[in-house]
């Protein structure tokens, strides 16, 4: 099975079905990025630290890396950056584009594969902001490698990514109040099941994810040439009652040390 053309496919339809992290964010928000008052989030509610950016935008090279959606990348051309978005998705990307023409914003929009971005030179980008989407993959060590790759040394990189302890849980008893455990981490959506039910899940066309453990998450990131620098937490706002016990979400600002090669590919 090939995962990532079906969680494509799984991404149109959250956008056909107008799912909340589909939906491009409204005219007043650019309105006030363009006047220096912005702010975007990764994860579901708290805002990247402004700290966490230079004090202008302008001219600044940002790739907005599994992105789309119309909401970080719209926001941060209209504080003056350079924005590229990449994402499997086409209907996430029509959403950027959606923005872009309504707002008069400049942005690029590329369908790609966040663990191959062979559409780009090396040492290309000032900053990557990547929100909570390499649950969609099964090796986030190519996410890691290919974001050292064509981040600038120095450079810093944004990442959004899912607490591990959340996918050990029985999804529909988490969301009843109940926290029974029945997952191992690393695995899969589709571990432990039958080739039947893999095939039952596959035909519903909802997204395959990955647990990942926190040492692929970090120590990933390390390998790949980053240093942190900066990390919080954040949760679902509330509104699942795992909520009330732990931090669901993780977000962590790294910096690409200027000794670093990435995992550079030989693309030709």
């Amino acid at each position: 099975m090939n995962v990532t053309n079906h969680n494509r496919k799984a991404w149109n339809k959250k956008v056909k079905n107008q799912i909340s992290y589909t939906k491009p964010v409204e005219q007043h928000t650019i309105t006030k990025a363009g006047k220096g008052d912005w702010a975007i989030t990764l994860t579901t509610k708290k805002m990247v630290p402004r700290e966490w950016f230079p004090s202008s935008l302008q001219g600044v090279r940002v790739l907005c890396l599994a992105s789309g959606g119309g909401q970080q990348g719209p926001v941060l051309a209209a504080a003056g950056a350079e924005v590229t978005v990449v994402d499997i998705s086409e209907k996430q990307l029509e959403q950027d584009d959606y923005v872009a023409e309504r707002d008069g914003l400049t942005l690029e929009t590329i369908r790609g594969d966040m663990m191959n971005l062979y559409f780009f030179e090396d040492e290309f980008f000032d900053i990557i902001v990547h929100p909570v989407s390499n649950l969609f993959v099964e090796d986030i060590q190519f996410v890691w490698e290919e974001a050292a790759r064509v981040l600038k040394p120095n450079g810093t990189f944004i990442s959004g990514f899912t607490n591990p302890l959340l996918f050990i849980f029985d999804e529909e008893e988490e969301l009843k109040g109940n926290l029974v455990v029945t997952n191992a981490v690393p695995s899969s959506t589709l571990t432990n099941l039958t080739d039947e039910e893999i095939q039952a899940y596959l035909n519903t066309g909802e997204t395959v994810e990955f647990a990942h453990t926190l040492e692929a998450q970090i120590q990933g990131q390390i390998k790949a040439g980053f240093a942190i620098t900066g990390f919080y937490e954040d949760n679902f706002g509330g509104n699942r009652p795992i909520d009330r016990y732990i931090n669901s979400f993780c977000v962590t600002k790294a910096v690409k040390l200027s000794d670093s090669l990435g995992g550079v590919r030989n693309y030709s």
